[in-house]
């Protein structure tokens, strides 16, 4: 489908500098306690998993991705309640982030409901600017102080992307793979993105169905 619309994938083959080798596949499939950055592999996927699926598109006009969380079958009700508050940080993010507020501000709106609700937010992950290359400056934390860090102006394109863990801790590990980062305590997670240009009309969702 990439092929068709004469893009490619931004994922396959990309190596940042913390990671041991390049990804290697087209999508993130993170099932369960897997946070994000999962490597698909041939494992089963069964009734009741929570899966958040990366998928993005590089072309000449730049990078996007949206990557969502959703489960297999009937959703456990606290998975639906994680899934629903992953989309509502990533929504305050979003509405916070407007032309002369600053990295800070979006932060903090997506911090302030991760952790009304009791959620973990992964130390030092969260989103950045996105453009000509995957990751660019600035790095959009998903907790922080607002009025604090770059202020946003016109032009801008952000990916914001709310991580949250289940079972409130911070705490995570890479595992052997090099890239798919886990929970520590086995609960589950949730991740929720858009690519956002910010525009002197206010926050335009460029990833939107």
């Amino acid at each position: 489908m990439l092929a068709e619309a004469g893009a490619d994938s931004p994922f396959l083959g990309y190596h940042p500098e913390w990671a041991p080798v390049p990804f290697p596949a087209v999508v993130c499939v993170s099932v369960n306690d897997a946070i994000v950055h999962g490597v698909p592999d041939d494992t089963r996927l069964a009734p009741g998993d929570l899966v958040s699926a990366d998928c993005g598109r590089c072309s000449a006009a730049g990078r996007a991705t949206r990557p969502s969380s959703f489960t297999v079958g009937r959703a456990r009700p606290e998975d639906a309640r994680l899934i629903a508050t992953a989309e509502e940080a990533l929504e305050a993010g979003i509405a916070a982030a407007v032309v002369g507020n600053r990295i800070g501000d979006v932060a903090h709106a997506i911090g302030r409901v991760c952790r009304a609700a009791g959620y973990g937010i992964p130390d030092g992950f969260g989103g950045h600017g996105i453009g000509r290359t995957m990751h660019e400056d600035p790095g959009v934390p998903n907790e922080g102080r607002p009025g604090r860090g770059m202020r946003l102006r016109h032009g801008m394109t952000l990916a914001i992307e709310p991580m949250l863990v289940g079972g409130g801790t911070d705490d995570y590990y890479t595992a052997r793979d090099g890239w798919t980062m886990r929970t520590v305590d086995g609960s589950r997670a949730a991740h929720a993105e858009h690519t956002v240009a910010i525009t002197d009309d206010g926050p335009r969702i460029l990833t939107a169905l």
